[in-house]
């Protein structure tokens, strides 16, 4: 089993990498479980070195936005061609994240929707019809004006998106159920939910002080938090996003079902029940490291987010979400601090 992961030097992409590593199988579209041959991981950047390091491990550095070249082999000498090369699945992962679609509108439309276009005319060329998931966002879905969203978000609800970023990952969405229509992929677009808690750096995404008010002051640092007490999020830990990319791949094509975008099973709780959790779990004085700042920008933008989904196609593969916040936050302090072997 070849497989390949857009954005693979990125957090997501990694830890999909280690997971499928580790197991050294993977199944795909109903079949039984295969060895897993190689593992390629295409970014603007290298692999990290415990991935370089493992001999199943390809790495592709470029831009997968690059238009290919000219004769008979262009698409496959790209970047998304040779990102694709060989992959019986392909996990599309690469995105410019939110906040940075709304600063720079030409970045997200290269970033996000040509690269997404590029990559799909290379797995169309492969010939083969690769199982080829895509991780859509729950911004597809905005409260619009004189078109509010229901009070729960279902896997019938119109997307509405009211961000540059939702837009873009909803036309990626249409083309990937397109090109599987057509028999060139198949295809399954996955929404992501806020992803809590993510370690490492902060990063661009309008999103990223859901993980900062927990990430930060967990690390004895001050977090600034941007929205009000009362703004209500739909999450989920990386162990279960990662989870549900998988089922994705691994589900038979008449189990899937539609075409249309699957909502990932999400926790809903409010920013203040998140830092009310953090409290529980590390303490009032860590708790107290966390600074509500507003900022009018992004909570103009993270209200337009529904705070409530029903995942019923997940459920229906076997997927959950997390029991509670208390307990992504547990999960999150097991994994950077292990216990002994």
């Amino acid at each position: 089993m070849n497989i390949a992961i857009t954005g693979g030097a990125g957090f997501l992409g990694s830890r999909l990498a280690r997971v499928l590593l580790a197991a050294g199988e993977m199944a795909a579209d109903g079949a039984p479980g295969q060895p897993v041959g190689q593992v390629t991981l295409a970014d603007l950047g290298p692999a990290p070195p415990d991935l370089a390091a493992d001999p199943r491990v390809r790495s592709v550095v470029g831009d997968l936005a690059e238009p290919p070249g000219a004769g008979p082999d262009g698409v496959a000498a790209s970047p998304a061609g040779r990102a694709v090369a060989g992959a019986d699945v392909i996990f599309h992962l690469a995105a410019a994240v939110s906040g940075e679609c709304e600063a720079d509108f030409d970045l997200g439309i290269r970033a996000n929707l040509t690269a997404g276009y590029r990559l799909l005319e290379a797995a169309r060329a492969l010939g083969t019809c690769p199982v080829l998931v895509f991780a859509s966002s729950l911004a597809v879905f905005g409260r619009l004006p004189g078109q509010p969203l229901p009070d729960v978000i279902t896997d019938t609800t119109l997307p509405t998106p009211l961000t540059s970023y939702g837009t873009q990952k909803f036309m990626l969405e249409q083309l990937v159920a397109d090109y599987t229509r057509k028999g060139f992929i198949r295809g399954r677009s996955v929404r992501l939910m806020t992803v809590s808690v993510r370690p490492g750096r902060p990063n661009k995404a309008a999103s990223g002080f859901l993980s900062g008010i927990i990430r930060e002051p967990l690390a004895g640092i001050r977090a600034a938090c941007p929205v009000a007490p009362e703004t209500e999020v739909a999450l989920s830990s990386p162990a279960r996003t990662v989870e549900g990319l998988l089922r994705a791949a691994g589900a038979a094509t008449a189990e899937w079902g539609p075409r249309t975008g699957l909502n990932l099973p999400s926790v809903t709780t409010t920013v203040g029940g998140m830092v009310r959790a953090l409290g529980e779990v590390a303490g009032a004085d860590v708790a107290g490291l966390v600074d509500w700042v507003p900022d009018p920008q992004i909570q103009a933008m993270v209200a337009t987010w529904p705070g409530r989904i029903a995942a019923a196609r997940a459920a229906g593969l076997g997927l959950h979400p997390d029991p509670d916040f208390p307990a992504i936050i547990r999960a999150y302090l097991s994994e950077q601090n292990p216990g002994p072997a």
